[in-house]
């Protein structure tokens, strides 16, 4: 029954179904088929799936990503990154990449971050004389710090289906991310130094201390949502919803850029994006409770220890397999389907679920830039009116730069695990 269950889904993802749809019709077939369980198990287990008072943060994240793109509030950290780094070769890619780094700590969504940064620095990038591809594949590339620079939407799922503390994982993901921005920032100074890209030149004095001036409420924003969950006295869930209170009270009253109908669209495209991930959350949940009663955990172990039981290949082997079906599956899908699996081979071969929880997240992120179902990739494309090899190709730099940082912590886990174990004991 485990080929009827695998199969179907693998049948239905080729002929092009949702996901989601996928899973729920694989399922369906699955206990019609086995019999002896009740169809209304299939509504309780959806239900169970969503069920989750961690998984509430991840509306909330993605309405401050939001408020942010339509806020003025992306701008301004655009113009700060351009105080800071605008001044070397390739300068607005190193922009991008600083711009991107900075939202990372209030957004924490890839889509939402290559969005809003999309938006702004794309057309700043042509004007500047860069092609349109390297601006696409750069922004989407940087966006992928977005969800392991804390807060992180993945993060707040893995520590929901883990019990693994969601604090912890925020922590840990902040050299990664910090890694991510360095490594691509070296690309790009590569790329530019290759084409002769030109530095913008630095701002007068007067002219960045403005633009750090006017960026310094946004700056809070990490400070608010990271220092409330660090110090214990907010949920990461709570930190979301100030998050988005404090987004508010910036694109309203301080910067006034929030009008009555980009907040109808802001509210649209959070409510389209977290029925999407929801269903997918419920879906994977119903689907992975079915591979769970046929033992497939069990098995997915058994066969990796059969090769090895030492926790560096085990990782290694983990790595590959995650790469392969971060190209042929929906991120949140892989990551709500094989955790559960995944955490049981861990265990057994003494792996911290912190280093793993990142080392996860991190390879997840580059399959959002790879064909056929890359959500990034696709959000680019469509920003920047560019095809998918066009833009596969000039991504691979950064695609590299990203695979060395993911060997990097998986190697080295303390530069995963040395801020929580500092900052919260172990």
């Amino acid at each position: 029954m485990v080929l009827v269950l695998v199969g179907v889904l693998l049948l239905l993802m080729a002929l092009e179904f949702p996901v989601a749809f996928a899973m729920t019709g694989a399922s369906a077939v699955y206990i019609l088929l086995q019999g002896g369980i009740p169809l209304v198990v299939m509504a309780q287990r959806v239900t169970v799936g969503v069920d989750s008072f961690v998984l509430l943060a991840i509306p909330f994240f993605f309405l401050a990503g939001e408020l942010m793109n339509q806020g003025g509030i992306t701008q301004r950290l655009v113009d700060l990154a351009q105080a800071l780094v605008g001044g070397i070769r390739g300068g607005l890619g190193h922009v991008t990449v600083v711009t991107n780094m900075i939202m990372a700590g209030m957004s924490g969504s890839a889509v939402a971050d290559a969005t809003g940064t999309g938006a702004v620095l794309i057309p700043a990038m042509e004007r500047a004389g860069y092609p349109r591809i390297f601006s696409a594949a750069l922004v989407g590339a940087a966006s992928t710090i977005g969800p392991v620079i804390p807060p992180s939407i993945p993060f707040v799922i893995y520590g929901g289906i883990t019990g693994v503390s969601v604090g912890r994982l925020f922590l840990g993901g902040v050299v990664p991310g910090v890694l991510m921005g360095l490594f691509m920032m070296a690309a790009v100074y590569v790329v530019a130094r290759r084409r002769g890209y030109r530095a913008e030149g630095w701002l007068t004095l007067s002219e960045a201390l403005r633009n750090i001036w006017r960026a310094i409420p946004v700056m809070l924003f990490p400070v608010i949502i990271l220092g409330g969950i660090f110090s214990g006295v907010v949920t990461p869930t709570e930190a979301a919803v100030i998050a988005v209170a404090y987004a508010v009270f910036l694109a309203v009253l301080v910067y006034r850029e929030l009008s009555i109908r980009k907040l109808v669209d802001v509210l649209t495209t959070v409510a389209g994006n977290t029925a999407k991930i929801t269903f997918i959350i419920a879906s994977a949940s119903l689907y992975g409770w079915l591979l769970a009663r046929e033992g497939v955990p069990q098995l997915f172990t058994n066969f990796f220890l059969s090769i090895s039981r030492e926790p560096w290949v085990i990782l290694l082997m983990v790595n590959v397999l995650l790469l392969i079906l971060g190209c042929l599956m929906e991120t949140i899908a892989i990551l709500v389907i094989l955790t559960p699996v995944l955490m049981d081979l861990i265990t057994k071969v003494g792996i911290d679920p912190v280093h793993f929880g990142v080392v996860l997240t991190l390879n997840l992120m580059i399959g959002l830039l790879t064909p056929p179902v890359g959500m990034v990739l696709y959000v680019m494309v469509s920003l920047a009116k560019v095809s998918v090899t066009e833009f596969t190709r000039e991504c691979a730099i950064f695609m590299l730069a990203l695979l060395v940082v993911l060997i990097l912590i998986t190697y080295v886990p303390g530069l995963v695990t040395f801020l929580p174990t500092t900052v919260m004991g172990r």
